[in-house]
């Protein structure tokens, strides 16, 4: 009994650190470092907030992808050929937006703390 114990409280870190930490090949941003690419004309910026957050605060050049709609949108809105950064809220969206578009073949960036951190 006590050896079930062990492989469920390993399970559940498992999960935990498997939505917690950043996906491999995802590079990590502050909303500090942000500031100084917003203008690289290179780069695709996606906020992956609900459209009624997205209206009522966002950053300028963000395009709004929800997250619930990324994966149908992610193939006709983002180009491949460019970096894609990603925001939310908070983080956490991002970090799972960002996972699901690395496996779709996208390059991409993750900016931690959202717009939660974010100071104009």
């Amino acid at each position: 009994m006590e050896y079930i114990n062990y492989i469920l409280i390993g399970l559940f870190v498992y999960f935990i650190m498997t939505r917690l930490l950043p996906a491999k090949g995802v590079r990590q941003i502050t909303t500090t470092e942000l500031k100084s690419e917003l203008n690289d004309k290179t780069k695709q910026f996606v906020d992956v907030r609900t459209p009624g957050e997205f209206k009522g605060n966002h950053i300028k050049g963000f395009k709004n992808l929800p997250l619930h709609f990324l994966a149908k949108t992610a193939e006709k809105e983002l180009s491949r050929e460019r970096e894609v950064v990603v925001l939310c809220q908070s983080g956490m969206r991002s970090l799972k937006a960002s996972k699901m578009l690395k496996k779709l073949g996208y390059q991409v960036t993750n900016v931690k703390g959202g717009m939660g951190t974010w100071r104009n």
